[in-house]
């Protein structure tokens, strides 16, 4: 890229310009980060070592988590070192970099979303045979096809960016790397990267919503069919899912289904969905979920044993 382009290093405008406002955002955002890292991996651990945890909810569970803590982690650490610093900047392949892990992840999330309501599916609509289809080889191919989807989205990406020519300005109107803020800094006319990027990234959210919306719409009328308790117990998992994937699509479908723009709102809807959303599913997941909570609470009441002991 260094070749084709004058610019090198990019000047991140950031969330806010007041440094009062900024350390208290530092503050308030530090906690929610390592409650995310922390929450996550608590869930990743336990599935992984719980023996009743084993069933496929759970194993796309802990992938989800996995990567909620790598999605979060692109733009975090760098968002909370840049709210200390006065001069905030990015080289420009550091900013492709972001741009990659940040969609990677992203819509490797999206795809395991969509497994998961799959797997509910299944789960509550073909009961008897569930074990068949949700085999252990289907479960790990699912999220292998969710990985690879997301690097061919990301591939998609990069390779529609890095052809663009930069030649000066090098301020970015955002406190990351995204497609759209650094469209606008492009020496060419960027309309039809702009469209690309709207089929590659905004369909893919609505389409995957659409089928996620689907899915649960055929599950709730198959419910009819189950025990007062059985549909209690079914919508208690599907509330919580549907709580996350509406978390998540809303604000994505929000930014990337429409032209490009660099409202305050943009950014505060970007906060949302990369640092407060990571940090929200494992306690949307554990707080309804009662085999989550037994299976951290024999976990927690194990370790305390062995130090005791």
């Amino acid at each position: 890229m260094a070749s084709t382009n004058n610019v090198t290093e990019l000047i991140i405008v950031g969330l806010f310009q007041d440094p009062e406002v900024q350390r208290a955002c530092f503050v308030m955002f530090l906690p929610v980060y390592l409650a995310t890292v922390v929450g996550n991996g608590l869930i990743v651990l336990t599935v992984n070592v719980s023996k009743s945890l084993r069933s496929p909810m759970y194993f796309f569970l802990s992938y989800l988590s996995l990567v909620e803590i790598t999605y979060s982690s692109t733009v975090v650490p760098k968002f909370m070192t840049d709210l200390l610093a006065k001069i905030k900047t990015i080289s420009l392949e550091g900013c492709v970099a972001q741009i990659f892990f940040f969609h990677f992840f992203g819509v490797t999330e999206i795809f395991l979303l969509t497994v998961m309501a799959y797997d509910r599916f299944v789960a509550i609509c073909k009961p008897l045979r569930y074990t068949t289809i949700m085999s252990q080889f289907v479960c790990r191919l699912l999220v292998a096809v969710s990985w690879l989807g997301g690097i061919i989205h990301s591939m998609v990406q990069i390779l529609v960016t890095v052809q663009l020519p930069f030649c000066g300005p090098n301020v970015i109107d955002h406190y990351f790397c995204d497609l759209h803020p650094l469209f606008k800094l492009a020496c060419t006319d960027t309309s039809v990267e702009g469209v690309i990027v709207l089929a590659n990234s905004g369909l893919i959210s609505v389409f995957s919503f659409l089928i996620l919306v689907s899915s649960y719409i055929v599950i709730l009328y198959n419910l009819r069919n189950h025990s007062a308790e059985g549909r209690r117990k079914a919508l208690s998992t599907c509330a919580s899912h549907i709580t996350v994937v509406l978390l998540f699509f809303g604000p994505a479908i929000f930014l990337y289904m429409r032209t490009s723009s660099t409202f305050t709102e943009d950014k505060l809807v970007a906060v949302f969905y990369t640092v407060v959303t990571p940090m929200l599913n494992p306690i949307i997941y554990t707080l309804r979920n009662a085999e989550v909570k037994n299976a951290m609470r024999k976990l927690w009441e194990k370790k305390v044993n062995s130090e005791v002991g």
